[in-house]
């Protein structure tokens, strides 16, 4: 389903269709009262360019006469058809969804026992499988490049896969689970409740526990503070994160949205929303599977 559904388009969409193809029909016929008998010659219509030019009234040639009816022909025979008319419907029932799912229902036949025959086996050995891992990629190019990009290493507010570094752990039955069920992670804002220069002081303190030179060591003593009495629920007393709720670890030097003190402040103050999409009711288990086993041989491959 579209995003953008409207009562309105379905019978403008019919209206503008039905009147045009009854203006073609009606042109062709007010165009073909021209007939000259044989021997006789056509008239000019009066017209003319350049001072010797003149438009000669022929009758319309017959084999252009036939393959503009057969046109007409043809758009009515493909409205009623198939659902060019929008709020008609149509004789045969199509629709794109029906012929996707008949085509998905084919495949999965096809398919099916390739993919059950993977279900079975646990994630590590399917990774290590060539042919699986192949189908994994596929899979992987065809759904997920969109965030994760070709080479699976992210992009502002979409993790790296290729790393050892996880918001909610790299273990096969974790990413499993992520791609599965999808995932949900929100960091509320804190701009209207700590004040623009305790969102600083905050950000600091997170440049310093992150190792990150640039930062003023005045406003990060004052934001270790804060960061123990709110941020320890979440990140942990060390800022090491928490992968059961997905805080993210702020010690290291991966960034979902970046590590400069002003990122990090945008972050504090206006907190983040990121979504994963749960596939399970989509992909079904076994491509499921396969998806987590590619997405676990990239990290494997790094170290």
């Amino acid at each position: 389903m579209t995003d953008f559904t409207s009562g309105f388009w379905g019978p403008f969409i019919a209206t503008v269709v039905i009147l045009g193809i009854v203006f073609v029909s009606y042109l062709l016929i007010t165009q073909m009262k021209v007939k000259l008998k044989k021997g006789e010659k056509a008239e000019v219509t009066g017209h003319k360019w350049d001072g010797d030019l003149e438009e000669y009234n022929n009758p319309l040639p017959g084999w252009w006469v036939g393959m503009f009816v057969l046109t007409i022909v043809f758009a009515i025979a493909y409205l009623w058809l198939y659902p060019g008319l929008v709020v008609f419907g149509n004789a045969k029932g199509w629709s794109q969804q029906g012929q996707h799912q008949e085509e998905v229902a084919k495949a999965d036949a096809k398919y099916q026992a390739l993919y059950d025959k993977y279900l079975a086996m646990p994630i590590p050995a399917v990774a290590q499988n060539k042919e699986a891992n192949d189908m994994g990629k596929r899979l992987f190019q065809t759904y997920c490049v969109q965030c994760h990009g070709a080479d699976a290493r992210g992009a502002k507010g979409f993790p790296n896969l290729t790393d050892n570094d996880w918001l909610y752990g790299g273990k096969p039955e974790k990413i499993e689970e992520t791609i599965t069920k999808g995932r949900h992670g929100q960091m509320p804002a804190f701009g209207a409740v700590f004040g623009e220069e305790k969102v600083r002081d905050v950000a600091n303190y997170v440049l310093k526990i992150s190792g990150n030179p640039a930062f003023n060591d005045v406003r990060a003593e004052r934001g270790a503070e804060t960061f123990k009495q709110v941020c320890v629920a979440c990140h942990g007393a060390e800022g090491k994160g928490n992968q059961d709720i997905g805080a993210p670890n702020l010690t290291d030097k991966t960034w979902l949205y970046g590590g400069s003190e002003a990122t990090i402040v945008e972050t504090v103050t206006n907190g983040r929303n990121n979504v994963m999409p749960a596939w399970k009711e989509f992909l079904g288990d076994g491509k499921v599977h396969l998806l987590s086993a590619y997405v676990y041989s990239l990290s494997q491959n790094q170290k």
